[in-house]
């Protein structure tokens, strides 16, 4: 075992130092390494393979609702960028610009896409004629580019991998309702699939995406109370319409303004699964992401017919979940180590004795719960302990919420509360900014959503004292 407590032994603690756990387990667990790219990262097989797994389940349930996935080009022309004010202004810090082609020095330069508003609407001006062409119901996988000035694997990286969707609707309030809808798609997403808890809210004026009128997100809580906006979506009205001369015939035959949505989502969930599920073994996964759901592990493989038993096992598991069997000359406790740093579901170890029993054992990662399982009744087990990891992993998360969750009166209350703890702060908002503001330079705190479910936690401002109607929670974020 002195292999697996040397292995452990070089994760720093997340208590010691959660920054560089965090970084400990994107690089010792294989999903990505650093590139000579500024800002840039390699996301390795193991990493790719788990967002494969997001996009597969992600886009079926797009596509469920309705969605079809285009691409757009990466370049846009410098003055389709300019086309709407707001929207250009939010993103100039980050935008990468192209100035030569070959030698050659552009007429125009171009963007890297930071993200393709403009570009659907562009698109979206040719082929708009009717209310008969709506709505449009768009979305795109891609990478995008954004400079940012400080970086971090999956949470922020100069370039990320990411979905889009744009959609175009007749009416203000289908937009509306398609932006909820969309934001209700990944609270699902990341509770049922990710087992990852979110709060769904919209977000403050201050904090709205460029261009937008209204802006909807899901905020995680991390292992260390800070939180993590995982998911956005926005309602746009019809303000990219007019910038670029998108109408159609409405049904009174008179020219009308479309109204527009739009929503993504990132390899930044990756980052949230380490920090929501992850431990001081490494990586934690939800078995519906992971790349490997059971790993099977031969006891005494040297013996004879472990390592047939083994395979045949494997065999059969591979008919209901995706199974790997390790038969490498490594030992057993380096297995143990090494898959449990990669966050495997459940692990299978099969033996001699174990063989003569007609059993195996099954041991979970979420708890190192050791089950012995008939080894006729595998195709029964496996699927309910999974099950069972995905739910264990939930409540363990949402306990961490919950624990890391005050409630604040006054800016007496809140200082306390945020001095001695990382968490949500809930509290009640008059809505002006000057307050918002105040709470980011004295507490450190930013907005990090208006919840849709709305509480009634007082009758006054958590700030100023003023009358207020709205909760609203606010934390420090990655």
């Amino acid at each position: 075992m002195a292999d697996q407590k040397k292995m452990v032994e070089a994760i720093t603690s997340m208590d010691e130092d959660f920054a560089k756990w965090y970084t400990d387990i994107v690089k010792k667990a294989d999903l990505a390494d650093y590139s000579s790219v500024r800002g840039c990262m390699v996301i390795r097989p193991y990493g790719y393979a788990i967002w494969e797994n997001i996009q597969h389940i992600m886009d079926g349930m797009f596509k469920d609702t309705g969605h079809e996935n285009v691409y757009m080009p990466m370049f846009i022309p410098e003055s389709l960028l300019q086309k709407e004010k707001d929207h250009v202004e939010g993103f100039a810090p980050e935008v990468a610009w192209v100035t030569h082609g070959g030698e050659e020095k552009l007429t125009e330069r171009m963007c890297v896409r930071p993200t393709s508003e403009t570009l659907f609407c562009e698109h979206y001006a040719h082929v708009i004629n009717s209310y008969r062409d709506l709505p449009k119901l768009y979305n795109q996988w891609c990478s995008v580019v954004r400079w940012e000035k400080t970086t971090r694997p999956f949470l922020r990286t100069c370039e990320f991998l990411w979905q889009e969707g744009h959609t175009m609707h007749e009416t203000a309030q289908e937009a509306i309702d398609e932006t909820e809808r969309m934001l209700n798609v990944y609270a699902q997403f990341c509770e049922q699939t990710l087992a990852i808890p979110v709060v769904k809210g919209q977000k403050t004026k201050k904090e709205q995406f460029a261009g937008a009128q209204a802006t909807y997100t899901i905020e995680a809580m991390m292992h260390d109370g800070k939180a993590l906006q995982s998911g956005t979506s926005h309602y746009f009205g019809d303000g990219f319409s007019k910038a670029f001369d998108i109408t159609f015939q409405g049904r009174d035959n008179k020219p009308q303004y479309p109204h527009q949505t739009s929503w993504g989502t990132s390899t930044r969930l990756i980052g949230a699964i380490i920090m929501t599920h992850g431990d001081d073994n490494g990586l934690v996964l939800p078995p519906a992401i992971a790349p490997i759901q059971v790993i099977v592990v031969p006891i005494a493989q040297h013996k004879e017919g472990v390592l047939e038993k083994a395979g045949e096992i494997t065999k059969q598991l591979k008919t209901f979940c995706r199974a790997k069997m390790d038969d490498s000359d490594n030992s057993a406790g380096w297995k143990f180590a090494e898959y449990e740093m990669k966050g495997v579901p459940l692990r299978l170890e099969i033996g001699p004795r174990d063989m003569e029993a007609g059993q195996c054992v099954l041991v979970r990662r979420d708890n190192r719960e050791k089950i012995v399982v008939k080894l006729d009744e595998l195709e029964t087990k496996v699927p309910e302990l999974l099950k069972a990891v995905h739910d264990g992993l939930y409540e363990k998360a949402l306990k961490n919420r919950e624990n890391r969750t005050w409630t604040a009166k006054n800016m007496e209350e809140a200082k306390k509360i945020a001095e001695n703890n990382n968490g949500f702060i809930k509290s009640m908002w008059c809505g002006d900014l000057e307050c918002e503001l105040r709470m980011k330079e004295e507490l450190g705190l930013s907005s990090r959503c208006m919840p849709m479910e709305q509480e009634h936690l007082g009758d006054t401002c958590v700030c100023c004292g003023k009358p207020a109607s709205k909760s609203i929670i606010w934390g420090k974020a990655y």
